[in-house]
């Protein structure tokens, strides 16, 4: 056997590739690669397969994880792909967080998956990565992860559920989880019809199948260029599905061939693209606090003030519950992407490279004319005539907070009501169904303290139930304010993302029952009406004490997370240097 087989090479394109990239430190590099090769060798590899370009294919099944239940499949068809294309495909798992199997929220746990991916894509051999994530929070945490390790990256999403069918009405996760249970506690139906919608809801694996948060994260992922081009939308039991997974692994072979390091695809011109697309779609608020995030780690602020001058000339276009009637599976049958990418094309950045090489434009030009079909909108038909997501702002907000105009109530967007106050998420739950609640459906809910640092974590919480007097009354909208965000799957007349949050001192803190609020969509307006002498002298009076723990994860995420405007990502996490903010 050759020497040059234990033996780095540092003059050599090779010097820091494949299984000689980041070698163990014993103080012999030569040793390092000796040893690391004979236990890959224990497993069976033999030296022609490691002398091949390493893609590493991040794992993140889990039996907790039914959005990701389709992840064994991916992952041999991504294998195959991969070694179709000449190089050596190694599996490796991270966390896997799901929606609604994390305490006290997916959120919280959203930047510890981001660390496990960039710290395990950065130990181990690997000359690209593909990123295998669906739920809400994982396509996100990965796409960070990448971000700051900078690495070539693919993304490939886990795909959406299919729909099930309840008494002979078409449901699915999770506008329809809400709208049932919204009708069982108005008293509109028992428990026994309860039951059986539940067992409907979700047809089988994959992730929610209406446009709610992981929908959204598909199809920003996909806007940004860190998709094989279709790969937003098939649903994840689908042979669409395993085929974009295997062409996925063909180009994850490619982009380490090329040196497609992911700053070359996360530009602020592709985030700007992705910013279109998330208004187009009537996207989650969500969406707003992953793109800050993962444009924090590439430099980037998110301008709030830009983003809403781009909302006013990008009409929502995607016929998807909660915005619109539509479900996933009928967006893929439509097109997927390429046909709303295709009625956007004026508003896009058509130079921004995607990890097939290929620009934005080109990848629209391939995917050829489209053809018939009734879920994407002409842009001269929109759903809604502006982007499915507005910015407030006012005294209760300095910082900003949204609105997800779409799925909102018109009649409640000019509105001035009275404050009816709850203090945290216990006295939500201790209150909100009691019959002695002093509320009317003119009244304003507000929730503190179920911001970043608040709950902690932001929780979903901003989807603050009707009251049950109301609910049992007919009443199926009311304005609600929270420094909190709710699912993408969520609607109605819902101000979120109050910065800065109560529980570090925000307006929002200070906020009293019986205080009047008003909300102005049209002038992007959230205001206490209160005078400014009243509002200072609250803020003397009353103490704020900032959550604090003792130890652990808690501990770090309580002093270094930021607000929603940067994308409760940990400041040490950030890039070091902010070179821009987009949209520009």
């Amino acid at each position: 056997m050759s020497e040059s087989l234990f033996e780095p090479d540092d003059n050599t394109d090779n010097s820091n590739a494949g299984m000689r990239k980041g070698l163990t430190s014993y103080g012999d590099r030569g040793f390092s690669l000796f040893l690391r090769k004979a236990f890959i060798k224990g497993a069976g590899y033999t030296d022609a397969a490691l002398d091949r370009p390493v893609v590493g294919i991040a794992n993140t099944g889990s039996a907790y994880n039914p959005c990701h239940g389709n992840a064994p499949q991916l992952i041999e068809a991504v294998k195959r792909g991969v070694m179709l294309a000449g190089g050596l495909p190694m599996d490796f798992p991270t966390i896997s967080v799901h929606e609604s199997f994390a305490a006290p929220t997916s959120m919280y746990l959203r930047n510890l998956m981001s660390m496990d991916t960039e710290e395990m894509v950065r130990a181990q051999p690997m000359d690209a990565v593909v990123l295998i994530g669906g739920c809400d929070k994982t396509v996100p945490a990965q796409l960070m992860g990448a971000a700051s390790a900078g690495l070539p990256s693919i993304q490939l999403i886990t795909g959406s559920m299919l729909t099930g069918s309840h008494r002979g009405e078409r449901v699915g996760a999770c506008t329809d989880c809400r709208r049932y249970w919204g009708r069982y506690r108005a008293g509109e139906i028992d428990a026994e019809e309860t039951a059986d919608v539940n067992n409907q809801l979700v047809a089988s694996v994959g992730t929610c199948s209406v446009m709610g948060t992981a929908s959204t994260m598909a199809c920003i992922a996909e806007a940004l260029g860190m998709t094989m081009p279709g790969g937003a939308s098939p649903p994840a039991v689908t042979a669409d599905r395993i085929r974009i997974a295997e062409q996925t692994g063909a180009q994850a072979v490619q982009i380490a061939r090329d040196r497609l390091t992911i700053d070359k695809v996360l530009t602020p011109a592709a985030f700007e693209n992705a910013m279109r697309v998330l208004l187009a779609i009537g996207g989650s608020t969500n969406g707003i606090v992953h793109l800050a995030a993962i444009a924090g780690r590439m430099g980037l602020d998110i301008d709030l003030l830009a983003l809403d001058r781009m909302g006013r000339e990008t009409p929502v276009l995607l016929d998807l519950k909660p915005s619109g009637q539509h479900y996933m599976e009928d967006f893929h049958a439509a097109g997927g992407m390429a046909t709303l990418l295709r009625e956007l094309k004026p508003l896009l950045h058509l130079d921004a490279l995607t990890v097939t090489g290929r620009t934005l434009g080109e990848e629209i030009e391939r995917a050829g004319p489209g053809f018939r079909q009734d879920v994407v909108r002409p842009a001269s038909q929109p759903i809604y005539p502006q982007g499915g997501i507005a910015v407030l702002w006012g005294n209760l907000a300095p910082g900003g907070a949204i609105i997800k105009q779409s799925a909102a109530d018109p009649a409640l967007m000019e509105h001035e009501g009275r404050a009816v106050v709850f203090e945290n998420a216990e006295d939500l739950v201790q209150r909100i169904d009691s019959d002695e609640l002093d509320v009317t459906p003119q009244d304003v809910l507000v929730l503190k303290n179920i911001g970043p640092k608040g709950a902690p974590g932001m929780p979903e919480a901003g989807y603050i139930p009707i009251p049950r007097k109301l609910a049992r009354a007919g009443v199926k909208d009311i304005v609600r304010i929270s420094d909190g965000r709710m699912s993408g799957t969520a609607f109605g007349t819902i101000v979120l993302h109050v910065t800065p949050e109560s529980a570090i001192g925000g307006p929002l803190a200070y906020v009293r029952s019986g205080d009047r609020i008003r909300l102005s969509v049209a002038k992007r307006e959230i205001s206490l009406l209160v005078t400014d002498e009243e509002l200072a002298r609250r803020t003397k009076e009353t103490t704020v004490v900032e959550p604090t723990a003792e130890r652990g994860y808690k501990k770090l995420f309580l002093q270094t997370v930021m607000q929603a405007d940067k994308g409760v990502d940990f400041d040490f996490l950030r890039a070091p240097n902010t070179v821009g903010k987009v949209p520009r």
